[in-house]
């Protein structure tokens, strides 16, 4: 058998070498692929993780409602305009002594009729408060669907006090242009009959005690009812009684872009009730 030349093994050693230097770097990035995809799987279930528990946190009663910190500090929820509409079923809510919840007489889900004192020249008393989330500004149109549930006079037990207390206008419009404010804003002229600290009397007219949709101000001198919102944010419905057996189902607030026909027309679809963290 013949010795290896020298040159032959060397040529020999160098061709191992090569081919064991491309082994070490394929088993190298093999390896480092691996680990990349590791990490990038250990990133993706860290996020998952991450966005559960947000989720977790921003649903604190595990009913799937969504959660806000920017309710005001007296009030656990806020309602959220959509679409230039904020519709509220008026029972949606915590109440003093004096409403009681009632059912039937062509209300939707049932409705809150005032039962305690009259508060014909004081308002606040057994005031209701629903904060609601501007988020489309501009001037809306309010209006309340309403009965009386005692008597046949359509004039009497027909009206309660409502305020908006930090919109940026708060005023009684005519089709014609004719404006009102309430007394104790700081603006006039001021309607006929009773206003006070800001809030108006809100009635509704005619002798069928079946619910509708009206809200007006102004004593025979009927003014449809607008607030002005600049800025998005939260801001206050504020309801308190007035006149006794007056029953209120639902709320409803529309930019005045809208007819009344339109906006009643979406009106069963009721604005989402955010709970504050």
């Amino acid at each position: 058998m013949r010795t290896p030349t020298p040159k032959l093994f060397r040529l020999r050693f160098f061709i191992v070498l090569v081919l064991f230097t491309h082994l070490f770097a394929f088993t190298s990035c093999s390896n480092e692929n691996e680990s990349d995809m590791t990490d990038e799987m250990a990133q993706e279930d860290s996020d998952t993780a991450n966005e559960d528990t947000t989720n977790d946190e921003n649903d604190t009663d595990g009913d799937g409602t969504d959660q806000t910190d920017d309710c005001p500090d007296t009030v656990g929820f806020l309602f959220e305009e959509s679409n230039g509409i904020v519709s509220i079923e008026f029972e949606n809510n915590e109440f003093p002594d004096g409403w009681v919840s009632k059912n039937g007489n062509g209300s939707s889900n049932g409705y809150m009729q005032w039962e305690g004192n009259p508060s014909m020249g004081n308002p606040g008393n057994g005031k209701v408060v629903f904060p609601v989330r501007i988020t489309s500004t501009g001037t809306y149109r309010f209006i309340w669907y309403s009965s009386y549930q005692k008597g046949n006079n359509g004039t009497e037990h027909n009206d309660s006090w409502l305020r908006f207390p930090d919109a940026d206008d708060f005023f009684g419009r005519k089709n014609n242009g004719d404006i009102v404010y309430p007394n104790g804003s700081g603006q006039t002229p001021n309607p006929e009959g009773t206003s006070k600290d800001g809030w108006f009397k809100i009635y509704r007219s005619g002798n069928d005690n079946a619910f509708k949709w009206q809200a007006s101000t102004s004593d025979n001198d009927a003014h449809n009812v607008f607030a002005t919102f600049s800025n998005e944010g939260v801001y206050l419905i504020e309801v308190s009684a007035r006149s006794d057996f007056h029953a209120i189902d639902r709320l409803l607030l529309f930019k005045e872009e809208l007819s009344q026909n339109d906006a009643i027309d979406m009106a069963d679809t009721f604005s989402q009730k955010v709970v504050c963290e």
